[in-house]
C-alpha cells in the first residue's frame, strides 16, 4: 500500500492563496467604510440625512469652501460647480433657495444661491465657492463662523416663502 501523500503542485497552491486571498480581501473592503477618515466620503456614510428646512429661519454654523477638486464637477441642481460664482451647498436648505451668509468674525456678507448638497462634515451648515470665501474673508483660514439666513425659500407647490434675511418694508425703505 502507498501511503505517500502527493503534493499539490506550484500552480494549484498558487491558485489557492490567490482565491483566499481575494475572499479575505473582499469581505474586509465590505466592512470597511470607504474613503479616509475624516473626509467627506467617509463622513457622509455617518451623517443621516436631515429633513429639508422650508422654514425660512436663520441657522448658525461652521462654513467651509470647497476645494479645487469639486470645480467642474456636477452639483446636485446638474449644473457644473463654478468657482467664481455666488453659489453654496446646503444639507437641510432647498436647492435654488437665496440666502444671505454672514461671517460672524468680521461681519462681511454675501448672498449666495443654494445649488448643492454638502457639507458633509459635522457641526458645518454651508459650503460656500472660493469667490464667495473670498468675499467672507474666510479663504486663508479655511472655515468661520456664519449664520445662514435665507431670503428667498422655495415651496414644494412652486411657490416662493420669504426668509428670515429677506428685507422688510421697514429695511427696504431705510428707516
Amino acid at each position: 500500500m502507498n501511503t505517500s501523500k502527493k503534493k499539490p503542485s506550484n500552480k494549484k497552491r498558487s491558485a489557492a492563496v490567490l482565491a483566499l486571498a481575494c475572499c479575505l480581501g473582499a469581505s474586509a473592503w465590505a466592512h470597511e467604510p470607504s474613503g479616509k477618515p475624516g473626509s467627506a466620503q467617509a463622513a457622509s456614510q455617518t451623517l443621516k440625512k436631515p429633513p429639508l428646512d422650508r422654514s425660512g429661519a436663520a441657522r448658525t454654523g461652521k462654513a467651509s469652501f470647497y476645494g479645487k477638486q469639486f470645480h467642474g464637477k456636477k452639483m446636485a441642481d446638474g449644473t457644473p460647480m463654478n468657482p467664481d460664482a455666488n453659489i453654496a451647498a446646503s444639507r437641510t436648505l432647498p436647492l435654488g433657495t437665496k440666502a444671505e451668509v454672514t461671517n460672524l468674525a468680521n461681519g462681511k456678507s454675501e448672498v449666495v444661491e443654494i445649488r448643492d448638497r454638502g457639507p458633509y462634515v459635522d457641526g458645518r451648515i454651508v459650503d460656500v465657492s472660493p469667490r464667495v470665501a473670498e468675499k467672507l474673508d474666510m479663504k486663508e483660514v479655511g472655515v468661520a463662523p456664519v449664520v445662514v439666513r435665507p431670503i428667498e425659500v422655495p415651496q414644494p407647490d412652486g411657490s416662493i416663502k420669504l426668509g428670515a434675511g429677506a428685507p422688510t418694508a421697514e429695511t427696504s425703505s431705510g428707516q
